[in-house]
């Protein structure tokens, strides 16, 4: 999808002719069998879908630059030592300043990253529906004002950055959300971005929060393998081994957040890894530092407030002042916004039932249990609402 894209200038058209050519592999691949470079099969047969569709165009000023562009081999790039990746190329295309910067995300996540509008939505905390109909409204803008397709220069990367970096990071978190690895692509996306964030550091070495990005989904990716038992159990943070952790690539993470610190330019990315730091520090102390984790909280929720960073910081400040004061936090956060957030509601059953209020845990338990898809973290949350004592 990217190699078209970025050589046809069109989202939209590069799509449509990939989804020919996929078809065309369901039908001829059964019967001629499966070809030995598939990849190329496929941008062989959406390129040739463009260049029909380019020779039948009326206005020849239109199709032109398309034929120029197509018929250059996918091989060749304009900058390989600048752009060593096609879909990081493609995320800056999508950052074009004249598209709405609220659809900037979800338009990556869908045209380069390849989720869906289930996905997406879950991902920003935004109705399936709303977000298919932002991307259908934002792709029928970008070929009717005719928007540059252009890949940005030196000085135009900086105001793009950010939702680059934000793409990355809900294409990762969609991968954390499966904890148990049963679907292999969304487990790859895991790692794609993460090499994503790889490429994109050795690119810009300068920028504290393309750091940050790496250091955080570095130590989140350290931590996977001992998120669930040897017979598939939810295991929560506080009760993970250490043991189990990935030291090398927590490591690797101290690393890069050490030298995005030294360029003294804070960002949310490079909080959140502190944050996850410190976390990681349990593998050496034997203890969490829950303090630093509430104060780290309070400067994320200032710096860049979320739904999540909300819910989060309760968490830490019930550690360190009661589940009375997490609680209280919680009562804070518009009601409105977290009505289907699963973890809003595992958090107060939690605080609930340490305050001895075991109807109103249950409850929340109830709407926690309902809206989480994992099995192993509604056994986890079931398995703690039937231990709750009736009054």
């Amino acid at each position: 999808m990217a190699l078209l894209a970025t050589r046809t200038r069109d989202v939209a058209g590069a799509e449509d002719a990939l989804a020919d050519a996929l078809v065309a592999a369901l039908t001829t691949w059964p019967r001629d069998g499966i070809p030995k470079n598939p990849q190329g099969w496929l941008l062989t047969a959406a390129r040739n879908r463009l260049l029909d569709h380019a020779r039948h165009q009326q206005v020849h000023e239109h199709s032109t630059p398309t034929l120029k562009l197509m018929t250059r081999e996918f091989d060749e790039t304009a900058d390989p030592d600048r752009w060593p990746d096609e879909r990081l190329k493609l995320l800056f295309v999508c950052a074009h300043p004249a598209i709405d910067p609220n659809i900037h995300t979800p338009l990556m996540l869908q045209t380069v990253l390849g989720l869906d509008a289930v996905a997406i939505g879950r991902a920003l905390l935004v109705a399936p529906k709303t977000i298919g109909q932002r991307l259908v409204r934002a792709k029928t803008k970008i070929r009717q004002a005719r928007i540059a397709f252009e890949i940005p220069t030196a000085d135009q990367i900086p105001e793009r950055l950010e939702a680059v970096l934000n793409a990355i990071y809900a294409a990762y978190g969609n991968s954390w959300e499966d904890a148990s690895g049963a679907d292999q692509r969304i487990t790859e996306l895991g790692q794609e971005a993460i090499w994503l964030a790889r490429v994109l550091r050795e690119q810009i070495p300068d920028d504290p929060e393309v750091r940050g990005l790496l250091a955080l989904m570095l130590y989140c990716e350290a931590r996977r393998p001992a998120r669930r038992s040897a017979d598939g159990r939810f295991v929560p943070l506080s009760e993970q081994d250490p043991k189990d952790w990935r030291m090398p690539m927590i490591k690797e993470a101290e690393g890069e957040l050490t030298a995005a610190f030294q360029m003294r330019r804070p960002g949310r990315y490079q909080i959140e890894a502190s944050i996850q730091s410190v976390h990681a520090e349990r593998a050496h102390t034997g203890h969490t530092d829950s303090a630093a984790i509430a104060a780290f909280y309070d400067q994320l929720m200032q710096l860049a407030p979320s739904i999540g960073g909300a819910v989060a910081r309760a968490a830490a400040h019930a550690e360190v002042r009661g589940p009375e004061a997490g609680l209280t936090l919680l009562d804070q956060i518009d009601s409105r916004a977290v009505i289907s957030y699963q973890p809003y509601w595992a958090v107060r059953a939690h605080f609930l039932r340490q305050l001895d209020r075991p109807q109103a845990a249950a409850e929340a338990y109830d709407r926690a249990i309902g809206l989480s898809e994992d099995c192993a973290v509604r056994a986890f949350l079931t398995e703690h609402r039937n231990r709750l004592t009736p009054q």
